[in-house]
């Protein structure tokens, strides 16, 4: 008959308790707590003990138990609109180094641009006790949160303000920036200019648009609906845009992209065209500068970076009005943009 070796029955979720510790070890547990905590009046022998079975059972004492004792749980939640988004990865990283300088744990997720999945996903955090939020919002109504401000949830809006609430807010210069990318076309002789940009509803898309026109208006120029079209950034729409705008008997020489989704599918669409198109694109791209284009630049690891440290001086009882922070844009040349009209 074979000869079968036994196992031991794993329980995942149940971790061992200083409770287990302690019968290990053969002391009560108040010395365990003592060990654990660093505290004095323990013998080294029974230390020793203590820890052997500390390793042995692979006991970690839980933080959390004992921070929310103190009233705070030493963590803050980062709410995304999309965790792929290169815009993202700096201003998560930055946003985490303020977290770890704070001793404080930082939890992040994506609401995926819907509304009701970025309500579900901050009052799960709430629920969980995180401290404070910084919240890229998709929704623009956030009065669902007041509640949880009201009860001392420091919360930071970016990228775009808070809907129909008074909150914290850290903003690139979406306005300011689109309209010098557009103004650096037409000072290099386009007048025929198009513009591609995410969906009307979102703050920061409807702003870039805003500063389009803007610069338009200022060189005198009429912009015809044609030139214009705002919607979803998947390559699909924005090829389809991008092409109706470079054909017919008038194209346009020059487009302004509303940011690096948009301006990944624009660079491919003028790839495979004879006639030279500038473009300047909101938002820096993988290998633009090896690919020769232009932008507008938003820091996003200083926008994380003022977000995080405006959260922690609420959290440490900062007690002024709600402010707005807005960070310039800078424009990097490097060719597509300082193209002449074909």
């Amino acid at each position: 008959m074979a000869e079968t070796t036994r196992h031991p029955e794993h329980r995942y979720g149940n971790r061992p308790t200083m409770k287990d510790v302690a019968a290990r070890a053969g002391v009560g547990l108040k010395t365990v707590s003592r060990v654990v905590n660093s505290e004095p009046g323990v013998t080294p022998d029974t230390e020793r003990r203590v820890q052997e079975a500390i390793e042995a059972l692979g006991f970690r004492r839980n933080d959390s138990a004992r921070v929310l004792r103190k009233g705070r749980t030493a963590s803050i939640g980062l709410v995304l609109e999309d965790l792929a988004d290169p815009f993202y990865g700096p201003l998560s990283r930055a946003v985490e180094e303020v977290a770890r300088a704070h001793g404080a744990l930082l939890i992040n997720g994506s609401s995926a641009e819907d509304p009701d999945r970025e309500q579900e996903l901050v009052l799960a955090l709430c629920a969980r006790r995180v401290d404070g939020l910084i919240v890229i919002p998709a929704a623009d109504d956030h009065r669902y949160l007041e509640p949880e401000i009201k009860a001392g949830v420091a919360t930071v809006f970016v990228d775009r303000p808070a809907g129909r609430i008074e909150a914290d807010t850290v903003l690139s210069d979406s306005f300011g920036g689109a309209r010098e990318g557009v103004a650096h076309l037409i000072a290099h002789g386009h007048r025929r200019i198009g513009f591609i940009g995410d969906q009307p509803r979102i703050h920061t898309a409807t702003e870039r648009l805003r500063g389009y026109h803007a610069a338009m208006a200022e060189a005198g120029i009429t912009v015809p609906d044609s030139w214009v079209s705002l919607g979803r950034t998947d390559p699909d729409r924005v090829r389809t845009a991008a092409e109706a705008m470079l054909s017919g008997p008038e194209p346009v020489t020059a487009l302004f992209s509303g940011n690096n989704r948009v301006t990944v599918t624009v660079v491919r669409v003028l790839a495979g065209r004879e006639r030279p198109v500038a473009l300047v694109g909101f938002d820096d791209i993988e290998l633009a500068d090896l690919l020769g284009i232009t932008v507008i630049s938003q820091d996003a690891a200083a926008v994380g970076r003022t977000a995080a440290e405006h959260l922690f001086r609420r959290l440490e009882g900062a007690d002024h009005s709600p402010a707005r922070v807005e960070l310039p844009t800078r424009l990097i040349a490097r060719g597509s943009g300082e193209l002449p009209p074909a």
